[in-house]
């Protein structure tokens, strides 16, 4: 976090100590009653301590959420067109491209509540009661799995959420410990004499794998050069060698038709679940591989307590399974986290079992 500007900061204090006296000289404005005062200092300790009476489950925080926040942020808090997502994002701030959501990357609790009751929903701020900010705080903690399907979030329970990235952020100390220790840097002129690449590193095998550099003078580069030839040849003398691998099993015959359309009405999916090389658990786990799976064997996805159930009873993801599941979730498993209300059309869950199919070979 990035201190407050010093310049800023002597202006705004300035402006505040002015503002009355000049109220005064000009026959402008009045000093602000405690009830005004009151109605905007909202602002929620990260340790909940001055948090409102008041409570609220997940299940009232969809019914909620649906109503007053799903048209911005989607029905799962995934996020509609180019408005915030919400969930997910677990692991993917070290990533080029992280998602920063309020289960990857916000470090208090207090924050989304404050957020939420302070400015939302989107012109409309002020109009939630305590308990539906309450309601609507444990639905999101929900989306993005910390918290169980039973859970009520209130003041006695706020510090009980362990936010994933509340260590993540430090205090922008430079100014104290770095500032002083920097020198001019130099712009031209800096190396006298001529510059000669003296060392080349070499990285065995792999060139792209960044590990076991070995710096290796110029003088010595044509011998490993001349020494890696006959080595190279060798291995691929061993490998003709080598016996055929046995053949893979056949692969499931697939309708390419059929696939491309699943790929279409996967879209429905993919703001919570990810499939092919790399997909990685989001707020639904990862469904390379889901058609013949076992149930809820999915690593490092925290399931619900009737999935796990169904799990322990034996359940495997085969078509009929998958169809009976994406026609109506709810219906099909009470309780379950997928809040989709389920593929209507019989085309396309036959598409989406195709596409599934296609990513399970």
């Amino acid at each position: 976090m990035s201190k407050f500007p010093k310049f800023l900061m002597a202006a705004s204090v300035a402006a505040l100590t002015a503002a009355p006296a000049m109220a005064e000289k000009l026959g402008l404005g009045r000093a602000a009653t405690d009830a005004e005062i009151a109605a905007w200092n909202l602002d929620v300790f990260p340790d909940g301590s001055n948090l409102p009476a008041g409570k609220g489950d997940v299940w009232t925080g969809e019914e909620v959420f649906a109503e007053a926040c799903a048209v911005c942020h989607g029905e799962f808090a995934e996020g509609a067109g180019n408005w915030p997502k919400l969930a997910g994002g677990a692991d993917t701030l070290d990533h080029e491209d992280p998602l920063k959501t309020v289960g990857s990357y916000w470090p208090y609790l207090s924050t989304t509540f404050d957020y939420v009751r302070r400015s939302m929903p989107f012109g409309a701020a002020g109009t939630l009661s305590d308990d539906d900010v309450y309601a609507i705080v444990a639905y999101i903690l929900y989306s993005n799995d910390l918290v169980d399907d039973d859970f009520v979030l209130s003041k006695e329970t706020f510090l009980d959420v362990a936010m994933p990235n509340a260590e993540g952020f430090i205090v922008d100390d430079r100014e104290a410990t770095e500032y002083g220790t920097y020198t001019n840097r130099c712009m031209s002129d800096c190396k006298s004499g001529a510059v000669e690449i003296t060392t080349t590193v070499v990285f065995p095998g792999d060139p792209n794998s960044g590990t076991d550099a070995t710096p290796i003078s110029q003088a010595v580069m044509g011998t490993a050069a001349a020494a890696a030839a006959p080595a190279e040849a060798e291995v691929t003398e061993a490998a003709a060698e080598e016996p055929a691998a046995e053949e893979a099993a056949p692969a499931m015959a697939l309708d390419a038709e059929l696939v491309a359309k699943g790929e279409k009405v996967f879209k429905k999916c993919k703001a919570c679940h990810k499939v092919g090389d790399g997909a990685k658990n989001g707020t639904g786990p990862i469904l390379t591989g889901v058609y013949g799976r076992a149930a809820g064997t999915v690593d490092g996805f925290k399931y619900s307590k009737p999935m796990l159930a169904a799990a322990e009873g034996g359940l495997v993801w085969d078509e009929a399974e998958l169809a009976a599941y994406l026609a109506n979730p709810k219906k099909y498993m009470k309780g379950t986290k997928m809040s989709f209300a389920g593929l209507k059309k019989d085309a396309d869950i036959a598409a989406i079992l195709e596409f599934l199919k296609s990513h399970s070979q």
